[in-house]
């Protein structure tokens, strides 16, 4: 009997590890601006590891790429990955996806067409800190429809920013950049969002 019981644990050792073996699993690459230090990518991974499952991964200080390795079973969008780099204090410029099966996802938007006639340019004070805030804020700015080119200034916290008035307000514009944390002349950051940026950005005195 008890040699009976040894065979059957072995068999279910050997089938579990099979299994393992089998696992199937998707490729991401992430570029992330913002990291500046080890110590910045020391906290990004540590954000990432409350992904349970997470395997492989590896952070290229001189490009900001990231990678890692996820199974296949739990699929991980790339809205849930861009929100954790956003979380860890970081801006997500660019997300691709290799799925097991050969499925490639991109964070790509199509482009938007605008119309020259009604592209204006105005300028606008938003508040930040440094280079990890300037991709922020731009990222906020061009993710929005009708955005054509945004440049902030870190001295004097000035936001250039141009736009089809006919597709986008703004006040929208300075909606989506104050939901990224930083304030703006006409909306101000949620304190939830702006007390999740790293200490480097937090501007409120």
């Amino acid at each position: 009997m008890k040699k009976l019981k040894t065979i059957q644990i072995i068999i279910l050792v050997l089938i579990t590890g099979l299994s393992f073996a089998g696992e199937t699993k998707d490729n991401y690459t992430i570029k992330v601006d913002g990291l500046g230090c080890p110590f910045c990518a020391y906290g990004l991974e540590k954000k990432f590891k409350e992904f349970k499952s997470i395997k492989d991964t590896k952070i290229d200080m001189e490009t900001g790429i990231f990678t890692f390795t996820y199974p296949s079973a739990q699929v991980l969008t790339i809205a849930q990955v861009e929100q954790k780099v956003k979380d860890a204090g970081y801006t997500p410029v660019h997300t691709k996806i290799l799925r097991a099966n050969g499925k490639v996802e991109t964070s790509n938007k199509p482009a938007i067409a605008l119309d020259k006639d009604k592209v204006i340019t105005k300028q606008l004070i938003v508040s930040g800190n440094c280079g990890m805030c300037q991709a922020r804020i731009e990222k906020a700015a061009l993710d929005t429809k009708g955005v054509s080119k945004v440049q902030w200034n870190n001295k004097t916290k000035e936001l250039s920013v141009s736009f089809d008035q006919s597709k986008v307000s703004l006040a929208i514009i300075e909606n989506n950049i104050a939901a990224s944390g930083h304030d703006t002349q006409h909306s101000k950051a949620p304190t939830t969002i702006y007390q999740k940026l790293p200490g480097c950005c937090q501007y409120r005195k």
